[in-house]
Order: C-alpha cells, then sequence, then structure tokens
C-alpha cells in the first residue's frame, strides 16, 4: 500500500512517510511487520530515513 502511494503520487518526493507505528494503527499489522515495511522500501530506494526525523520518500523513488 505505501508502495502504491508513492508510486501514484499520493507521497511525493521528499515527504514524509508513515512511520512504524503509525503503520500499526492504519494497518493494524505488528511492530515487527511494519518495521519490515520501512526496511524492504529503503531496500528498493524507494525511502530514506533521517534519524530523528522520520522516513521520507526519495527523491527519484526507483518505483
Amino acid at each position: 500500500m505505501i508502495r502504491q502511494r508513492i508510486k501514484d503520487g499520493t507521497y511525493p518526493p521528499r515527504t514524509r512517510v508513515p512511520s512504524v507505528l503509525q503503520l500499526t494503527e492504519e494497518f493494524g499489522i505488528a511492530t515487527m511487520t511494519a518495521h519490515k515495511v520501512h526496511r524492504g522500501l529503503r531496500e528498493q530506494g524507494l525511502i530514506y530515513t533521517e534519524p530523528g526525523l522520520g522516513s521520507f520518500v526519495s527523491a527519484k523513488p526507483d518505483a
């Protein structure tokens, strides 16, 4: 779902994506699953994480 939102422009480049906590609340998933979502998006080059600030859509996501 987050990947699709990045692709369709709901989350444009350099905007913050939902935090792990927000993902658990919105989708009713476990914290560990939400961490895996973030890790997968980072590995795909779709997002990057700034410690203390959050995770953001990459400037040119490889979607």
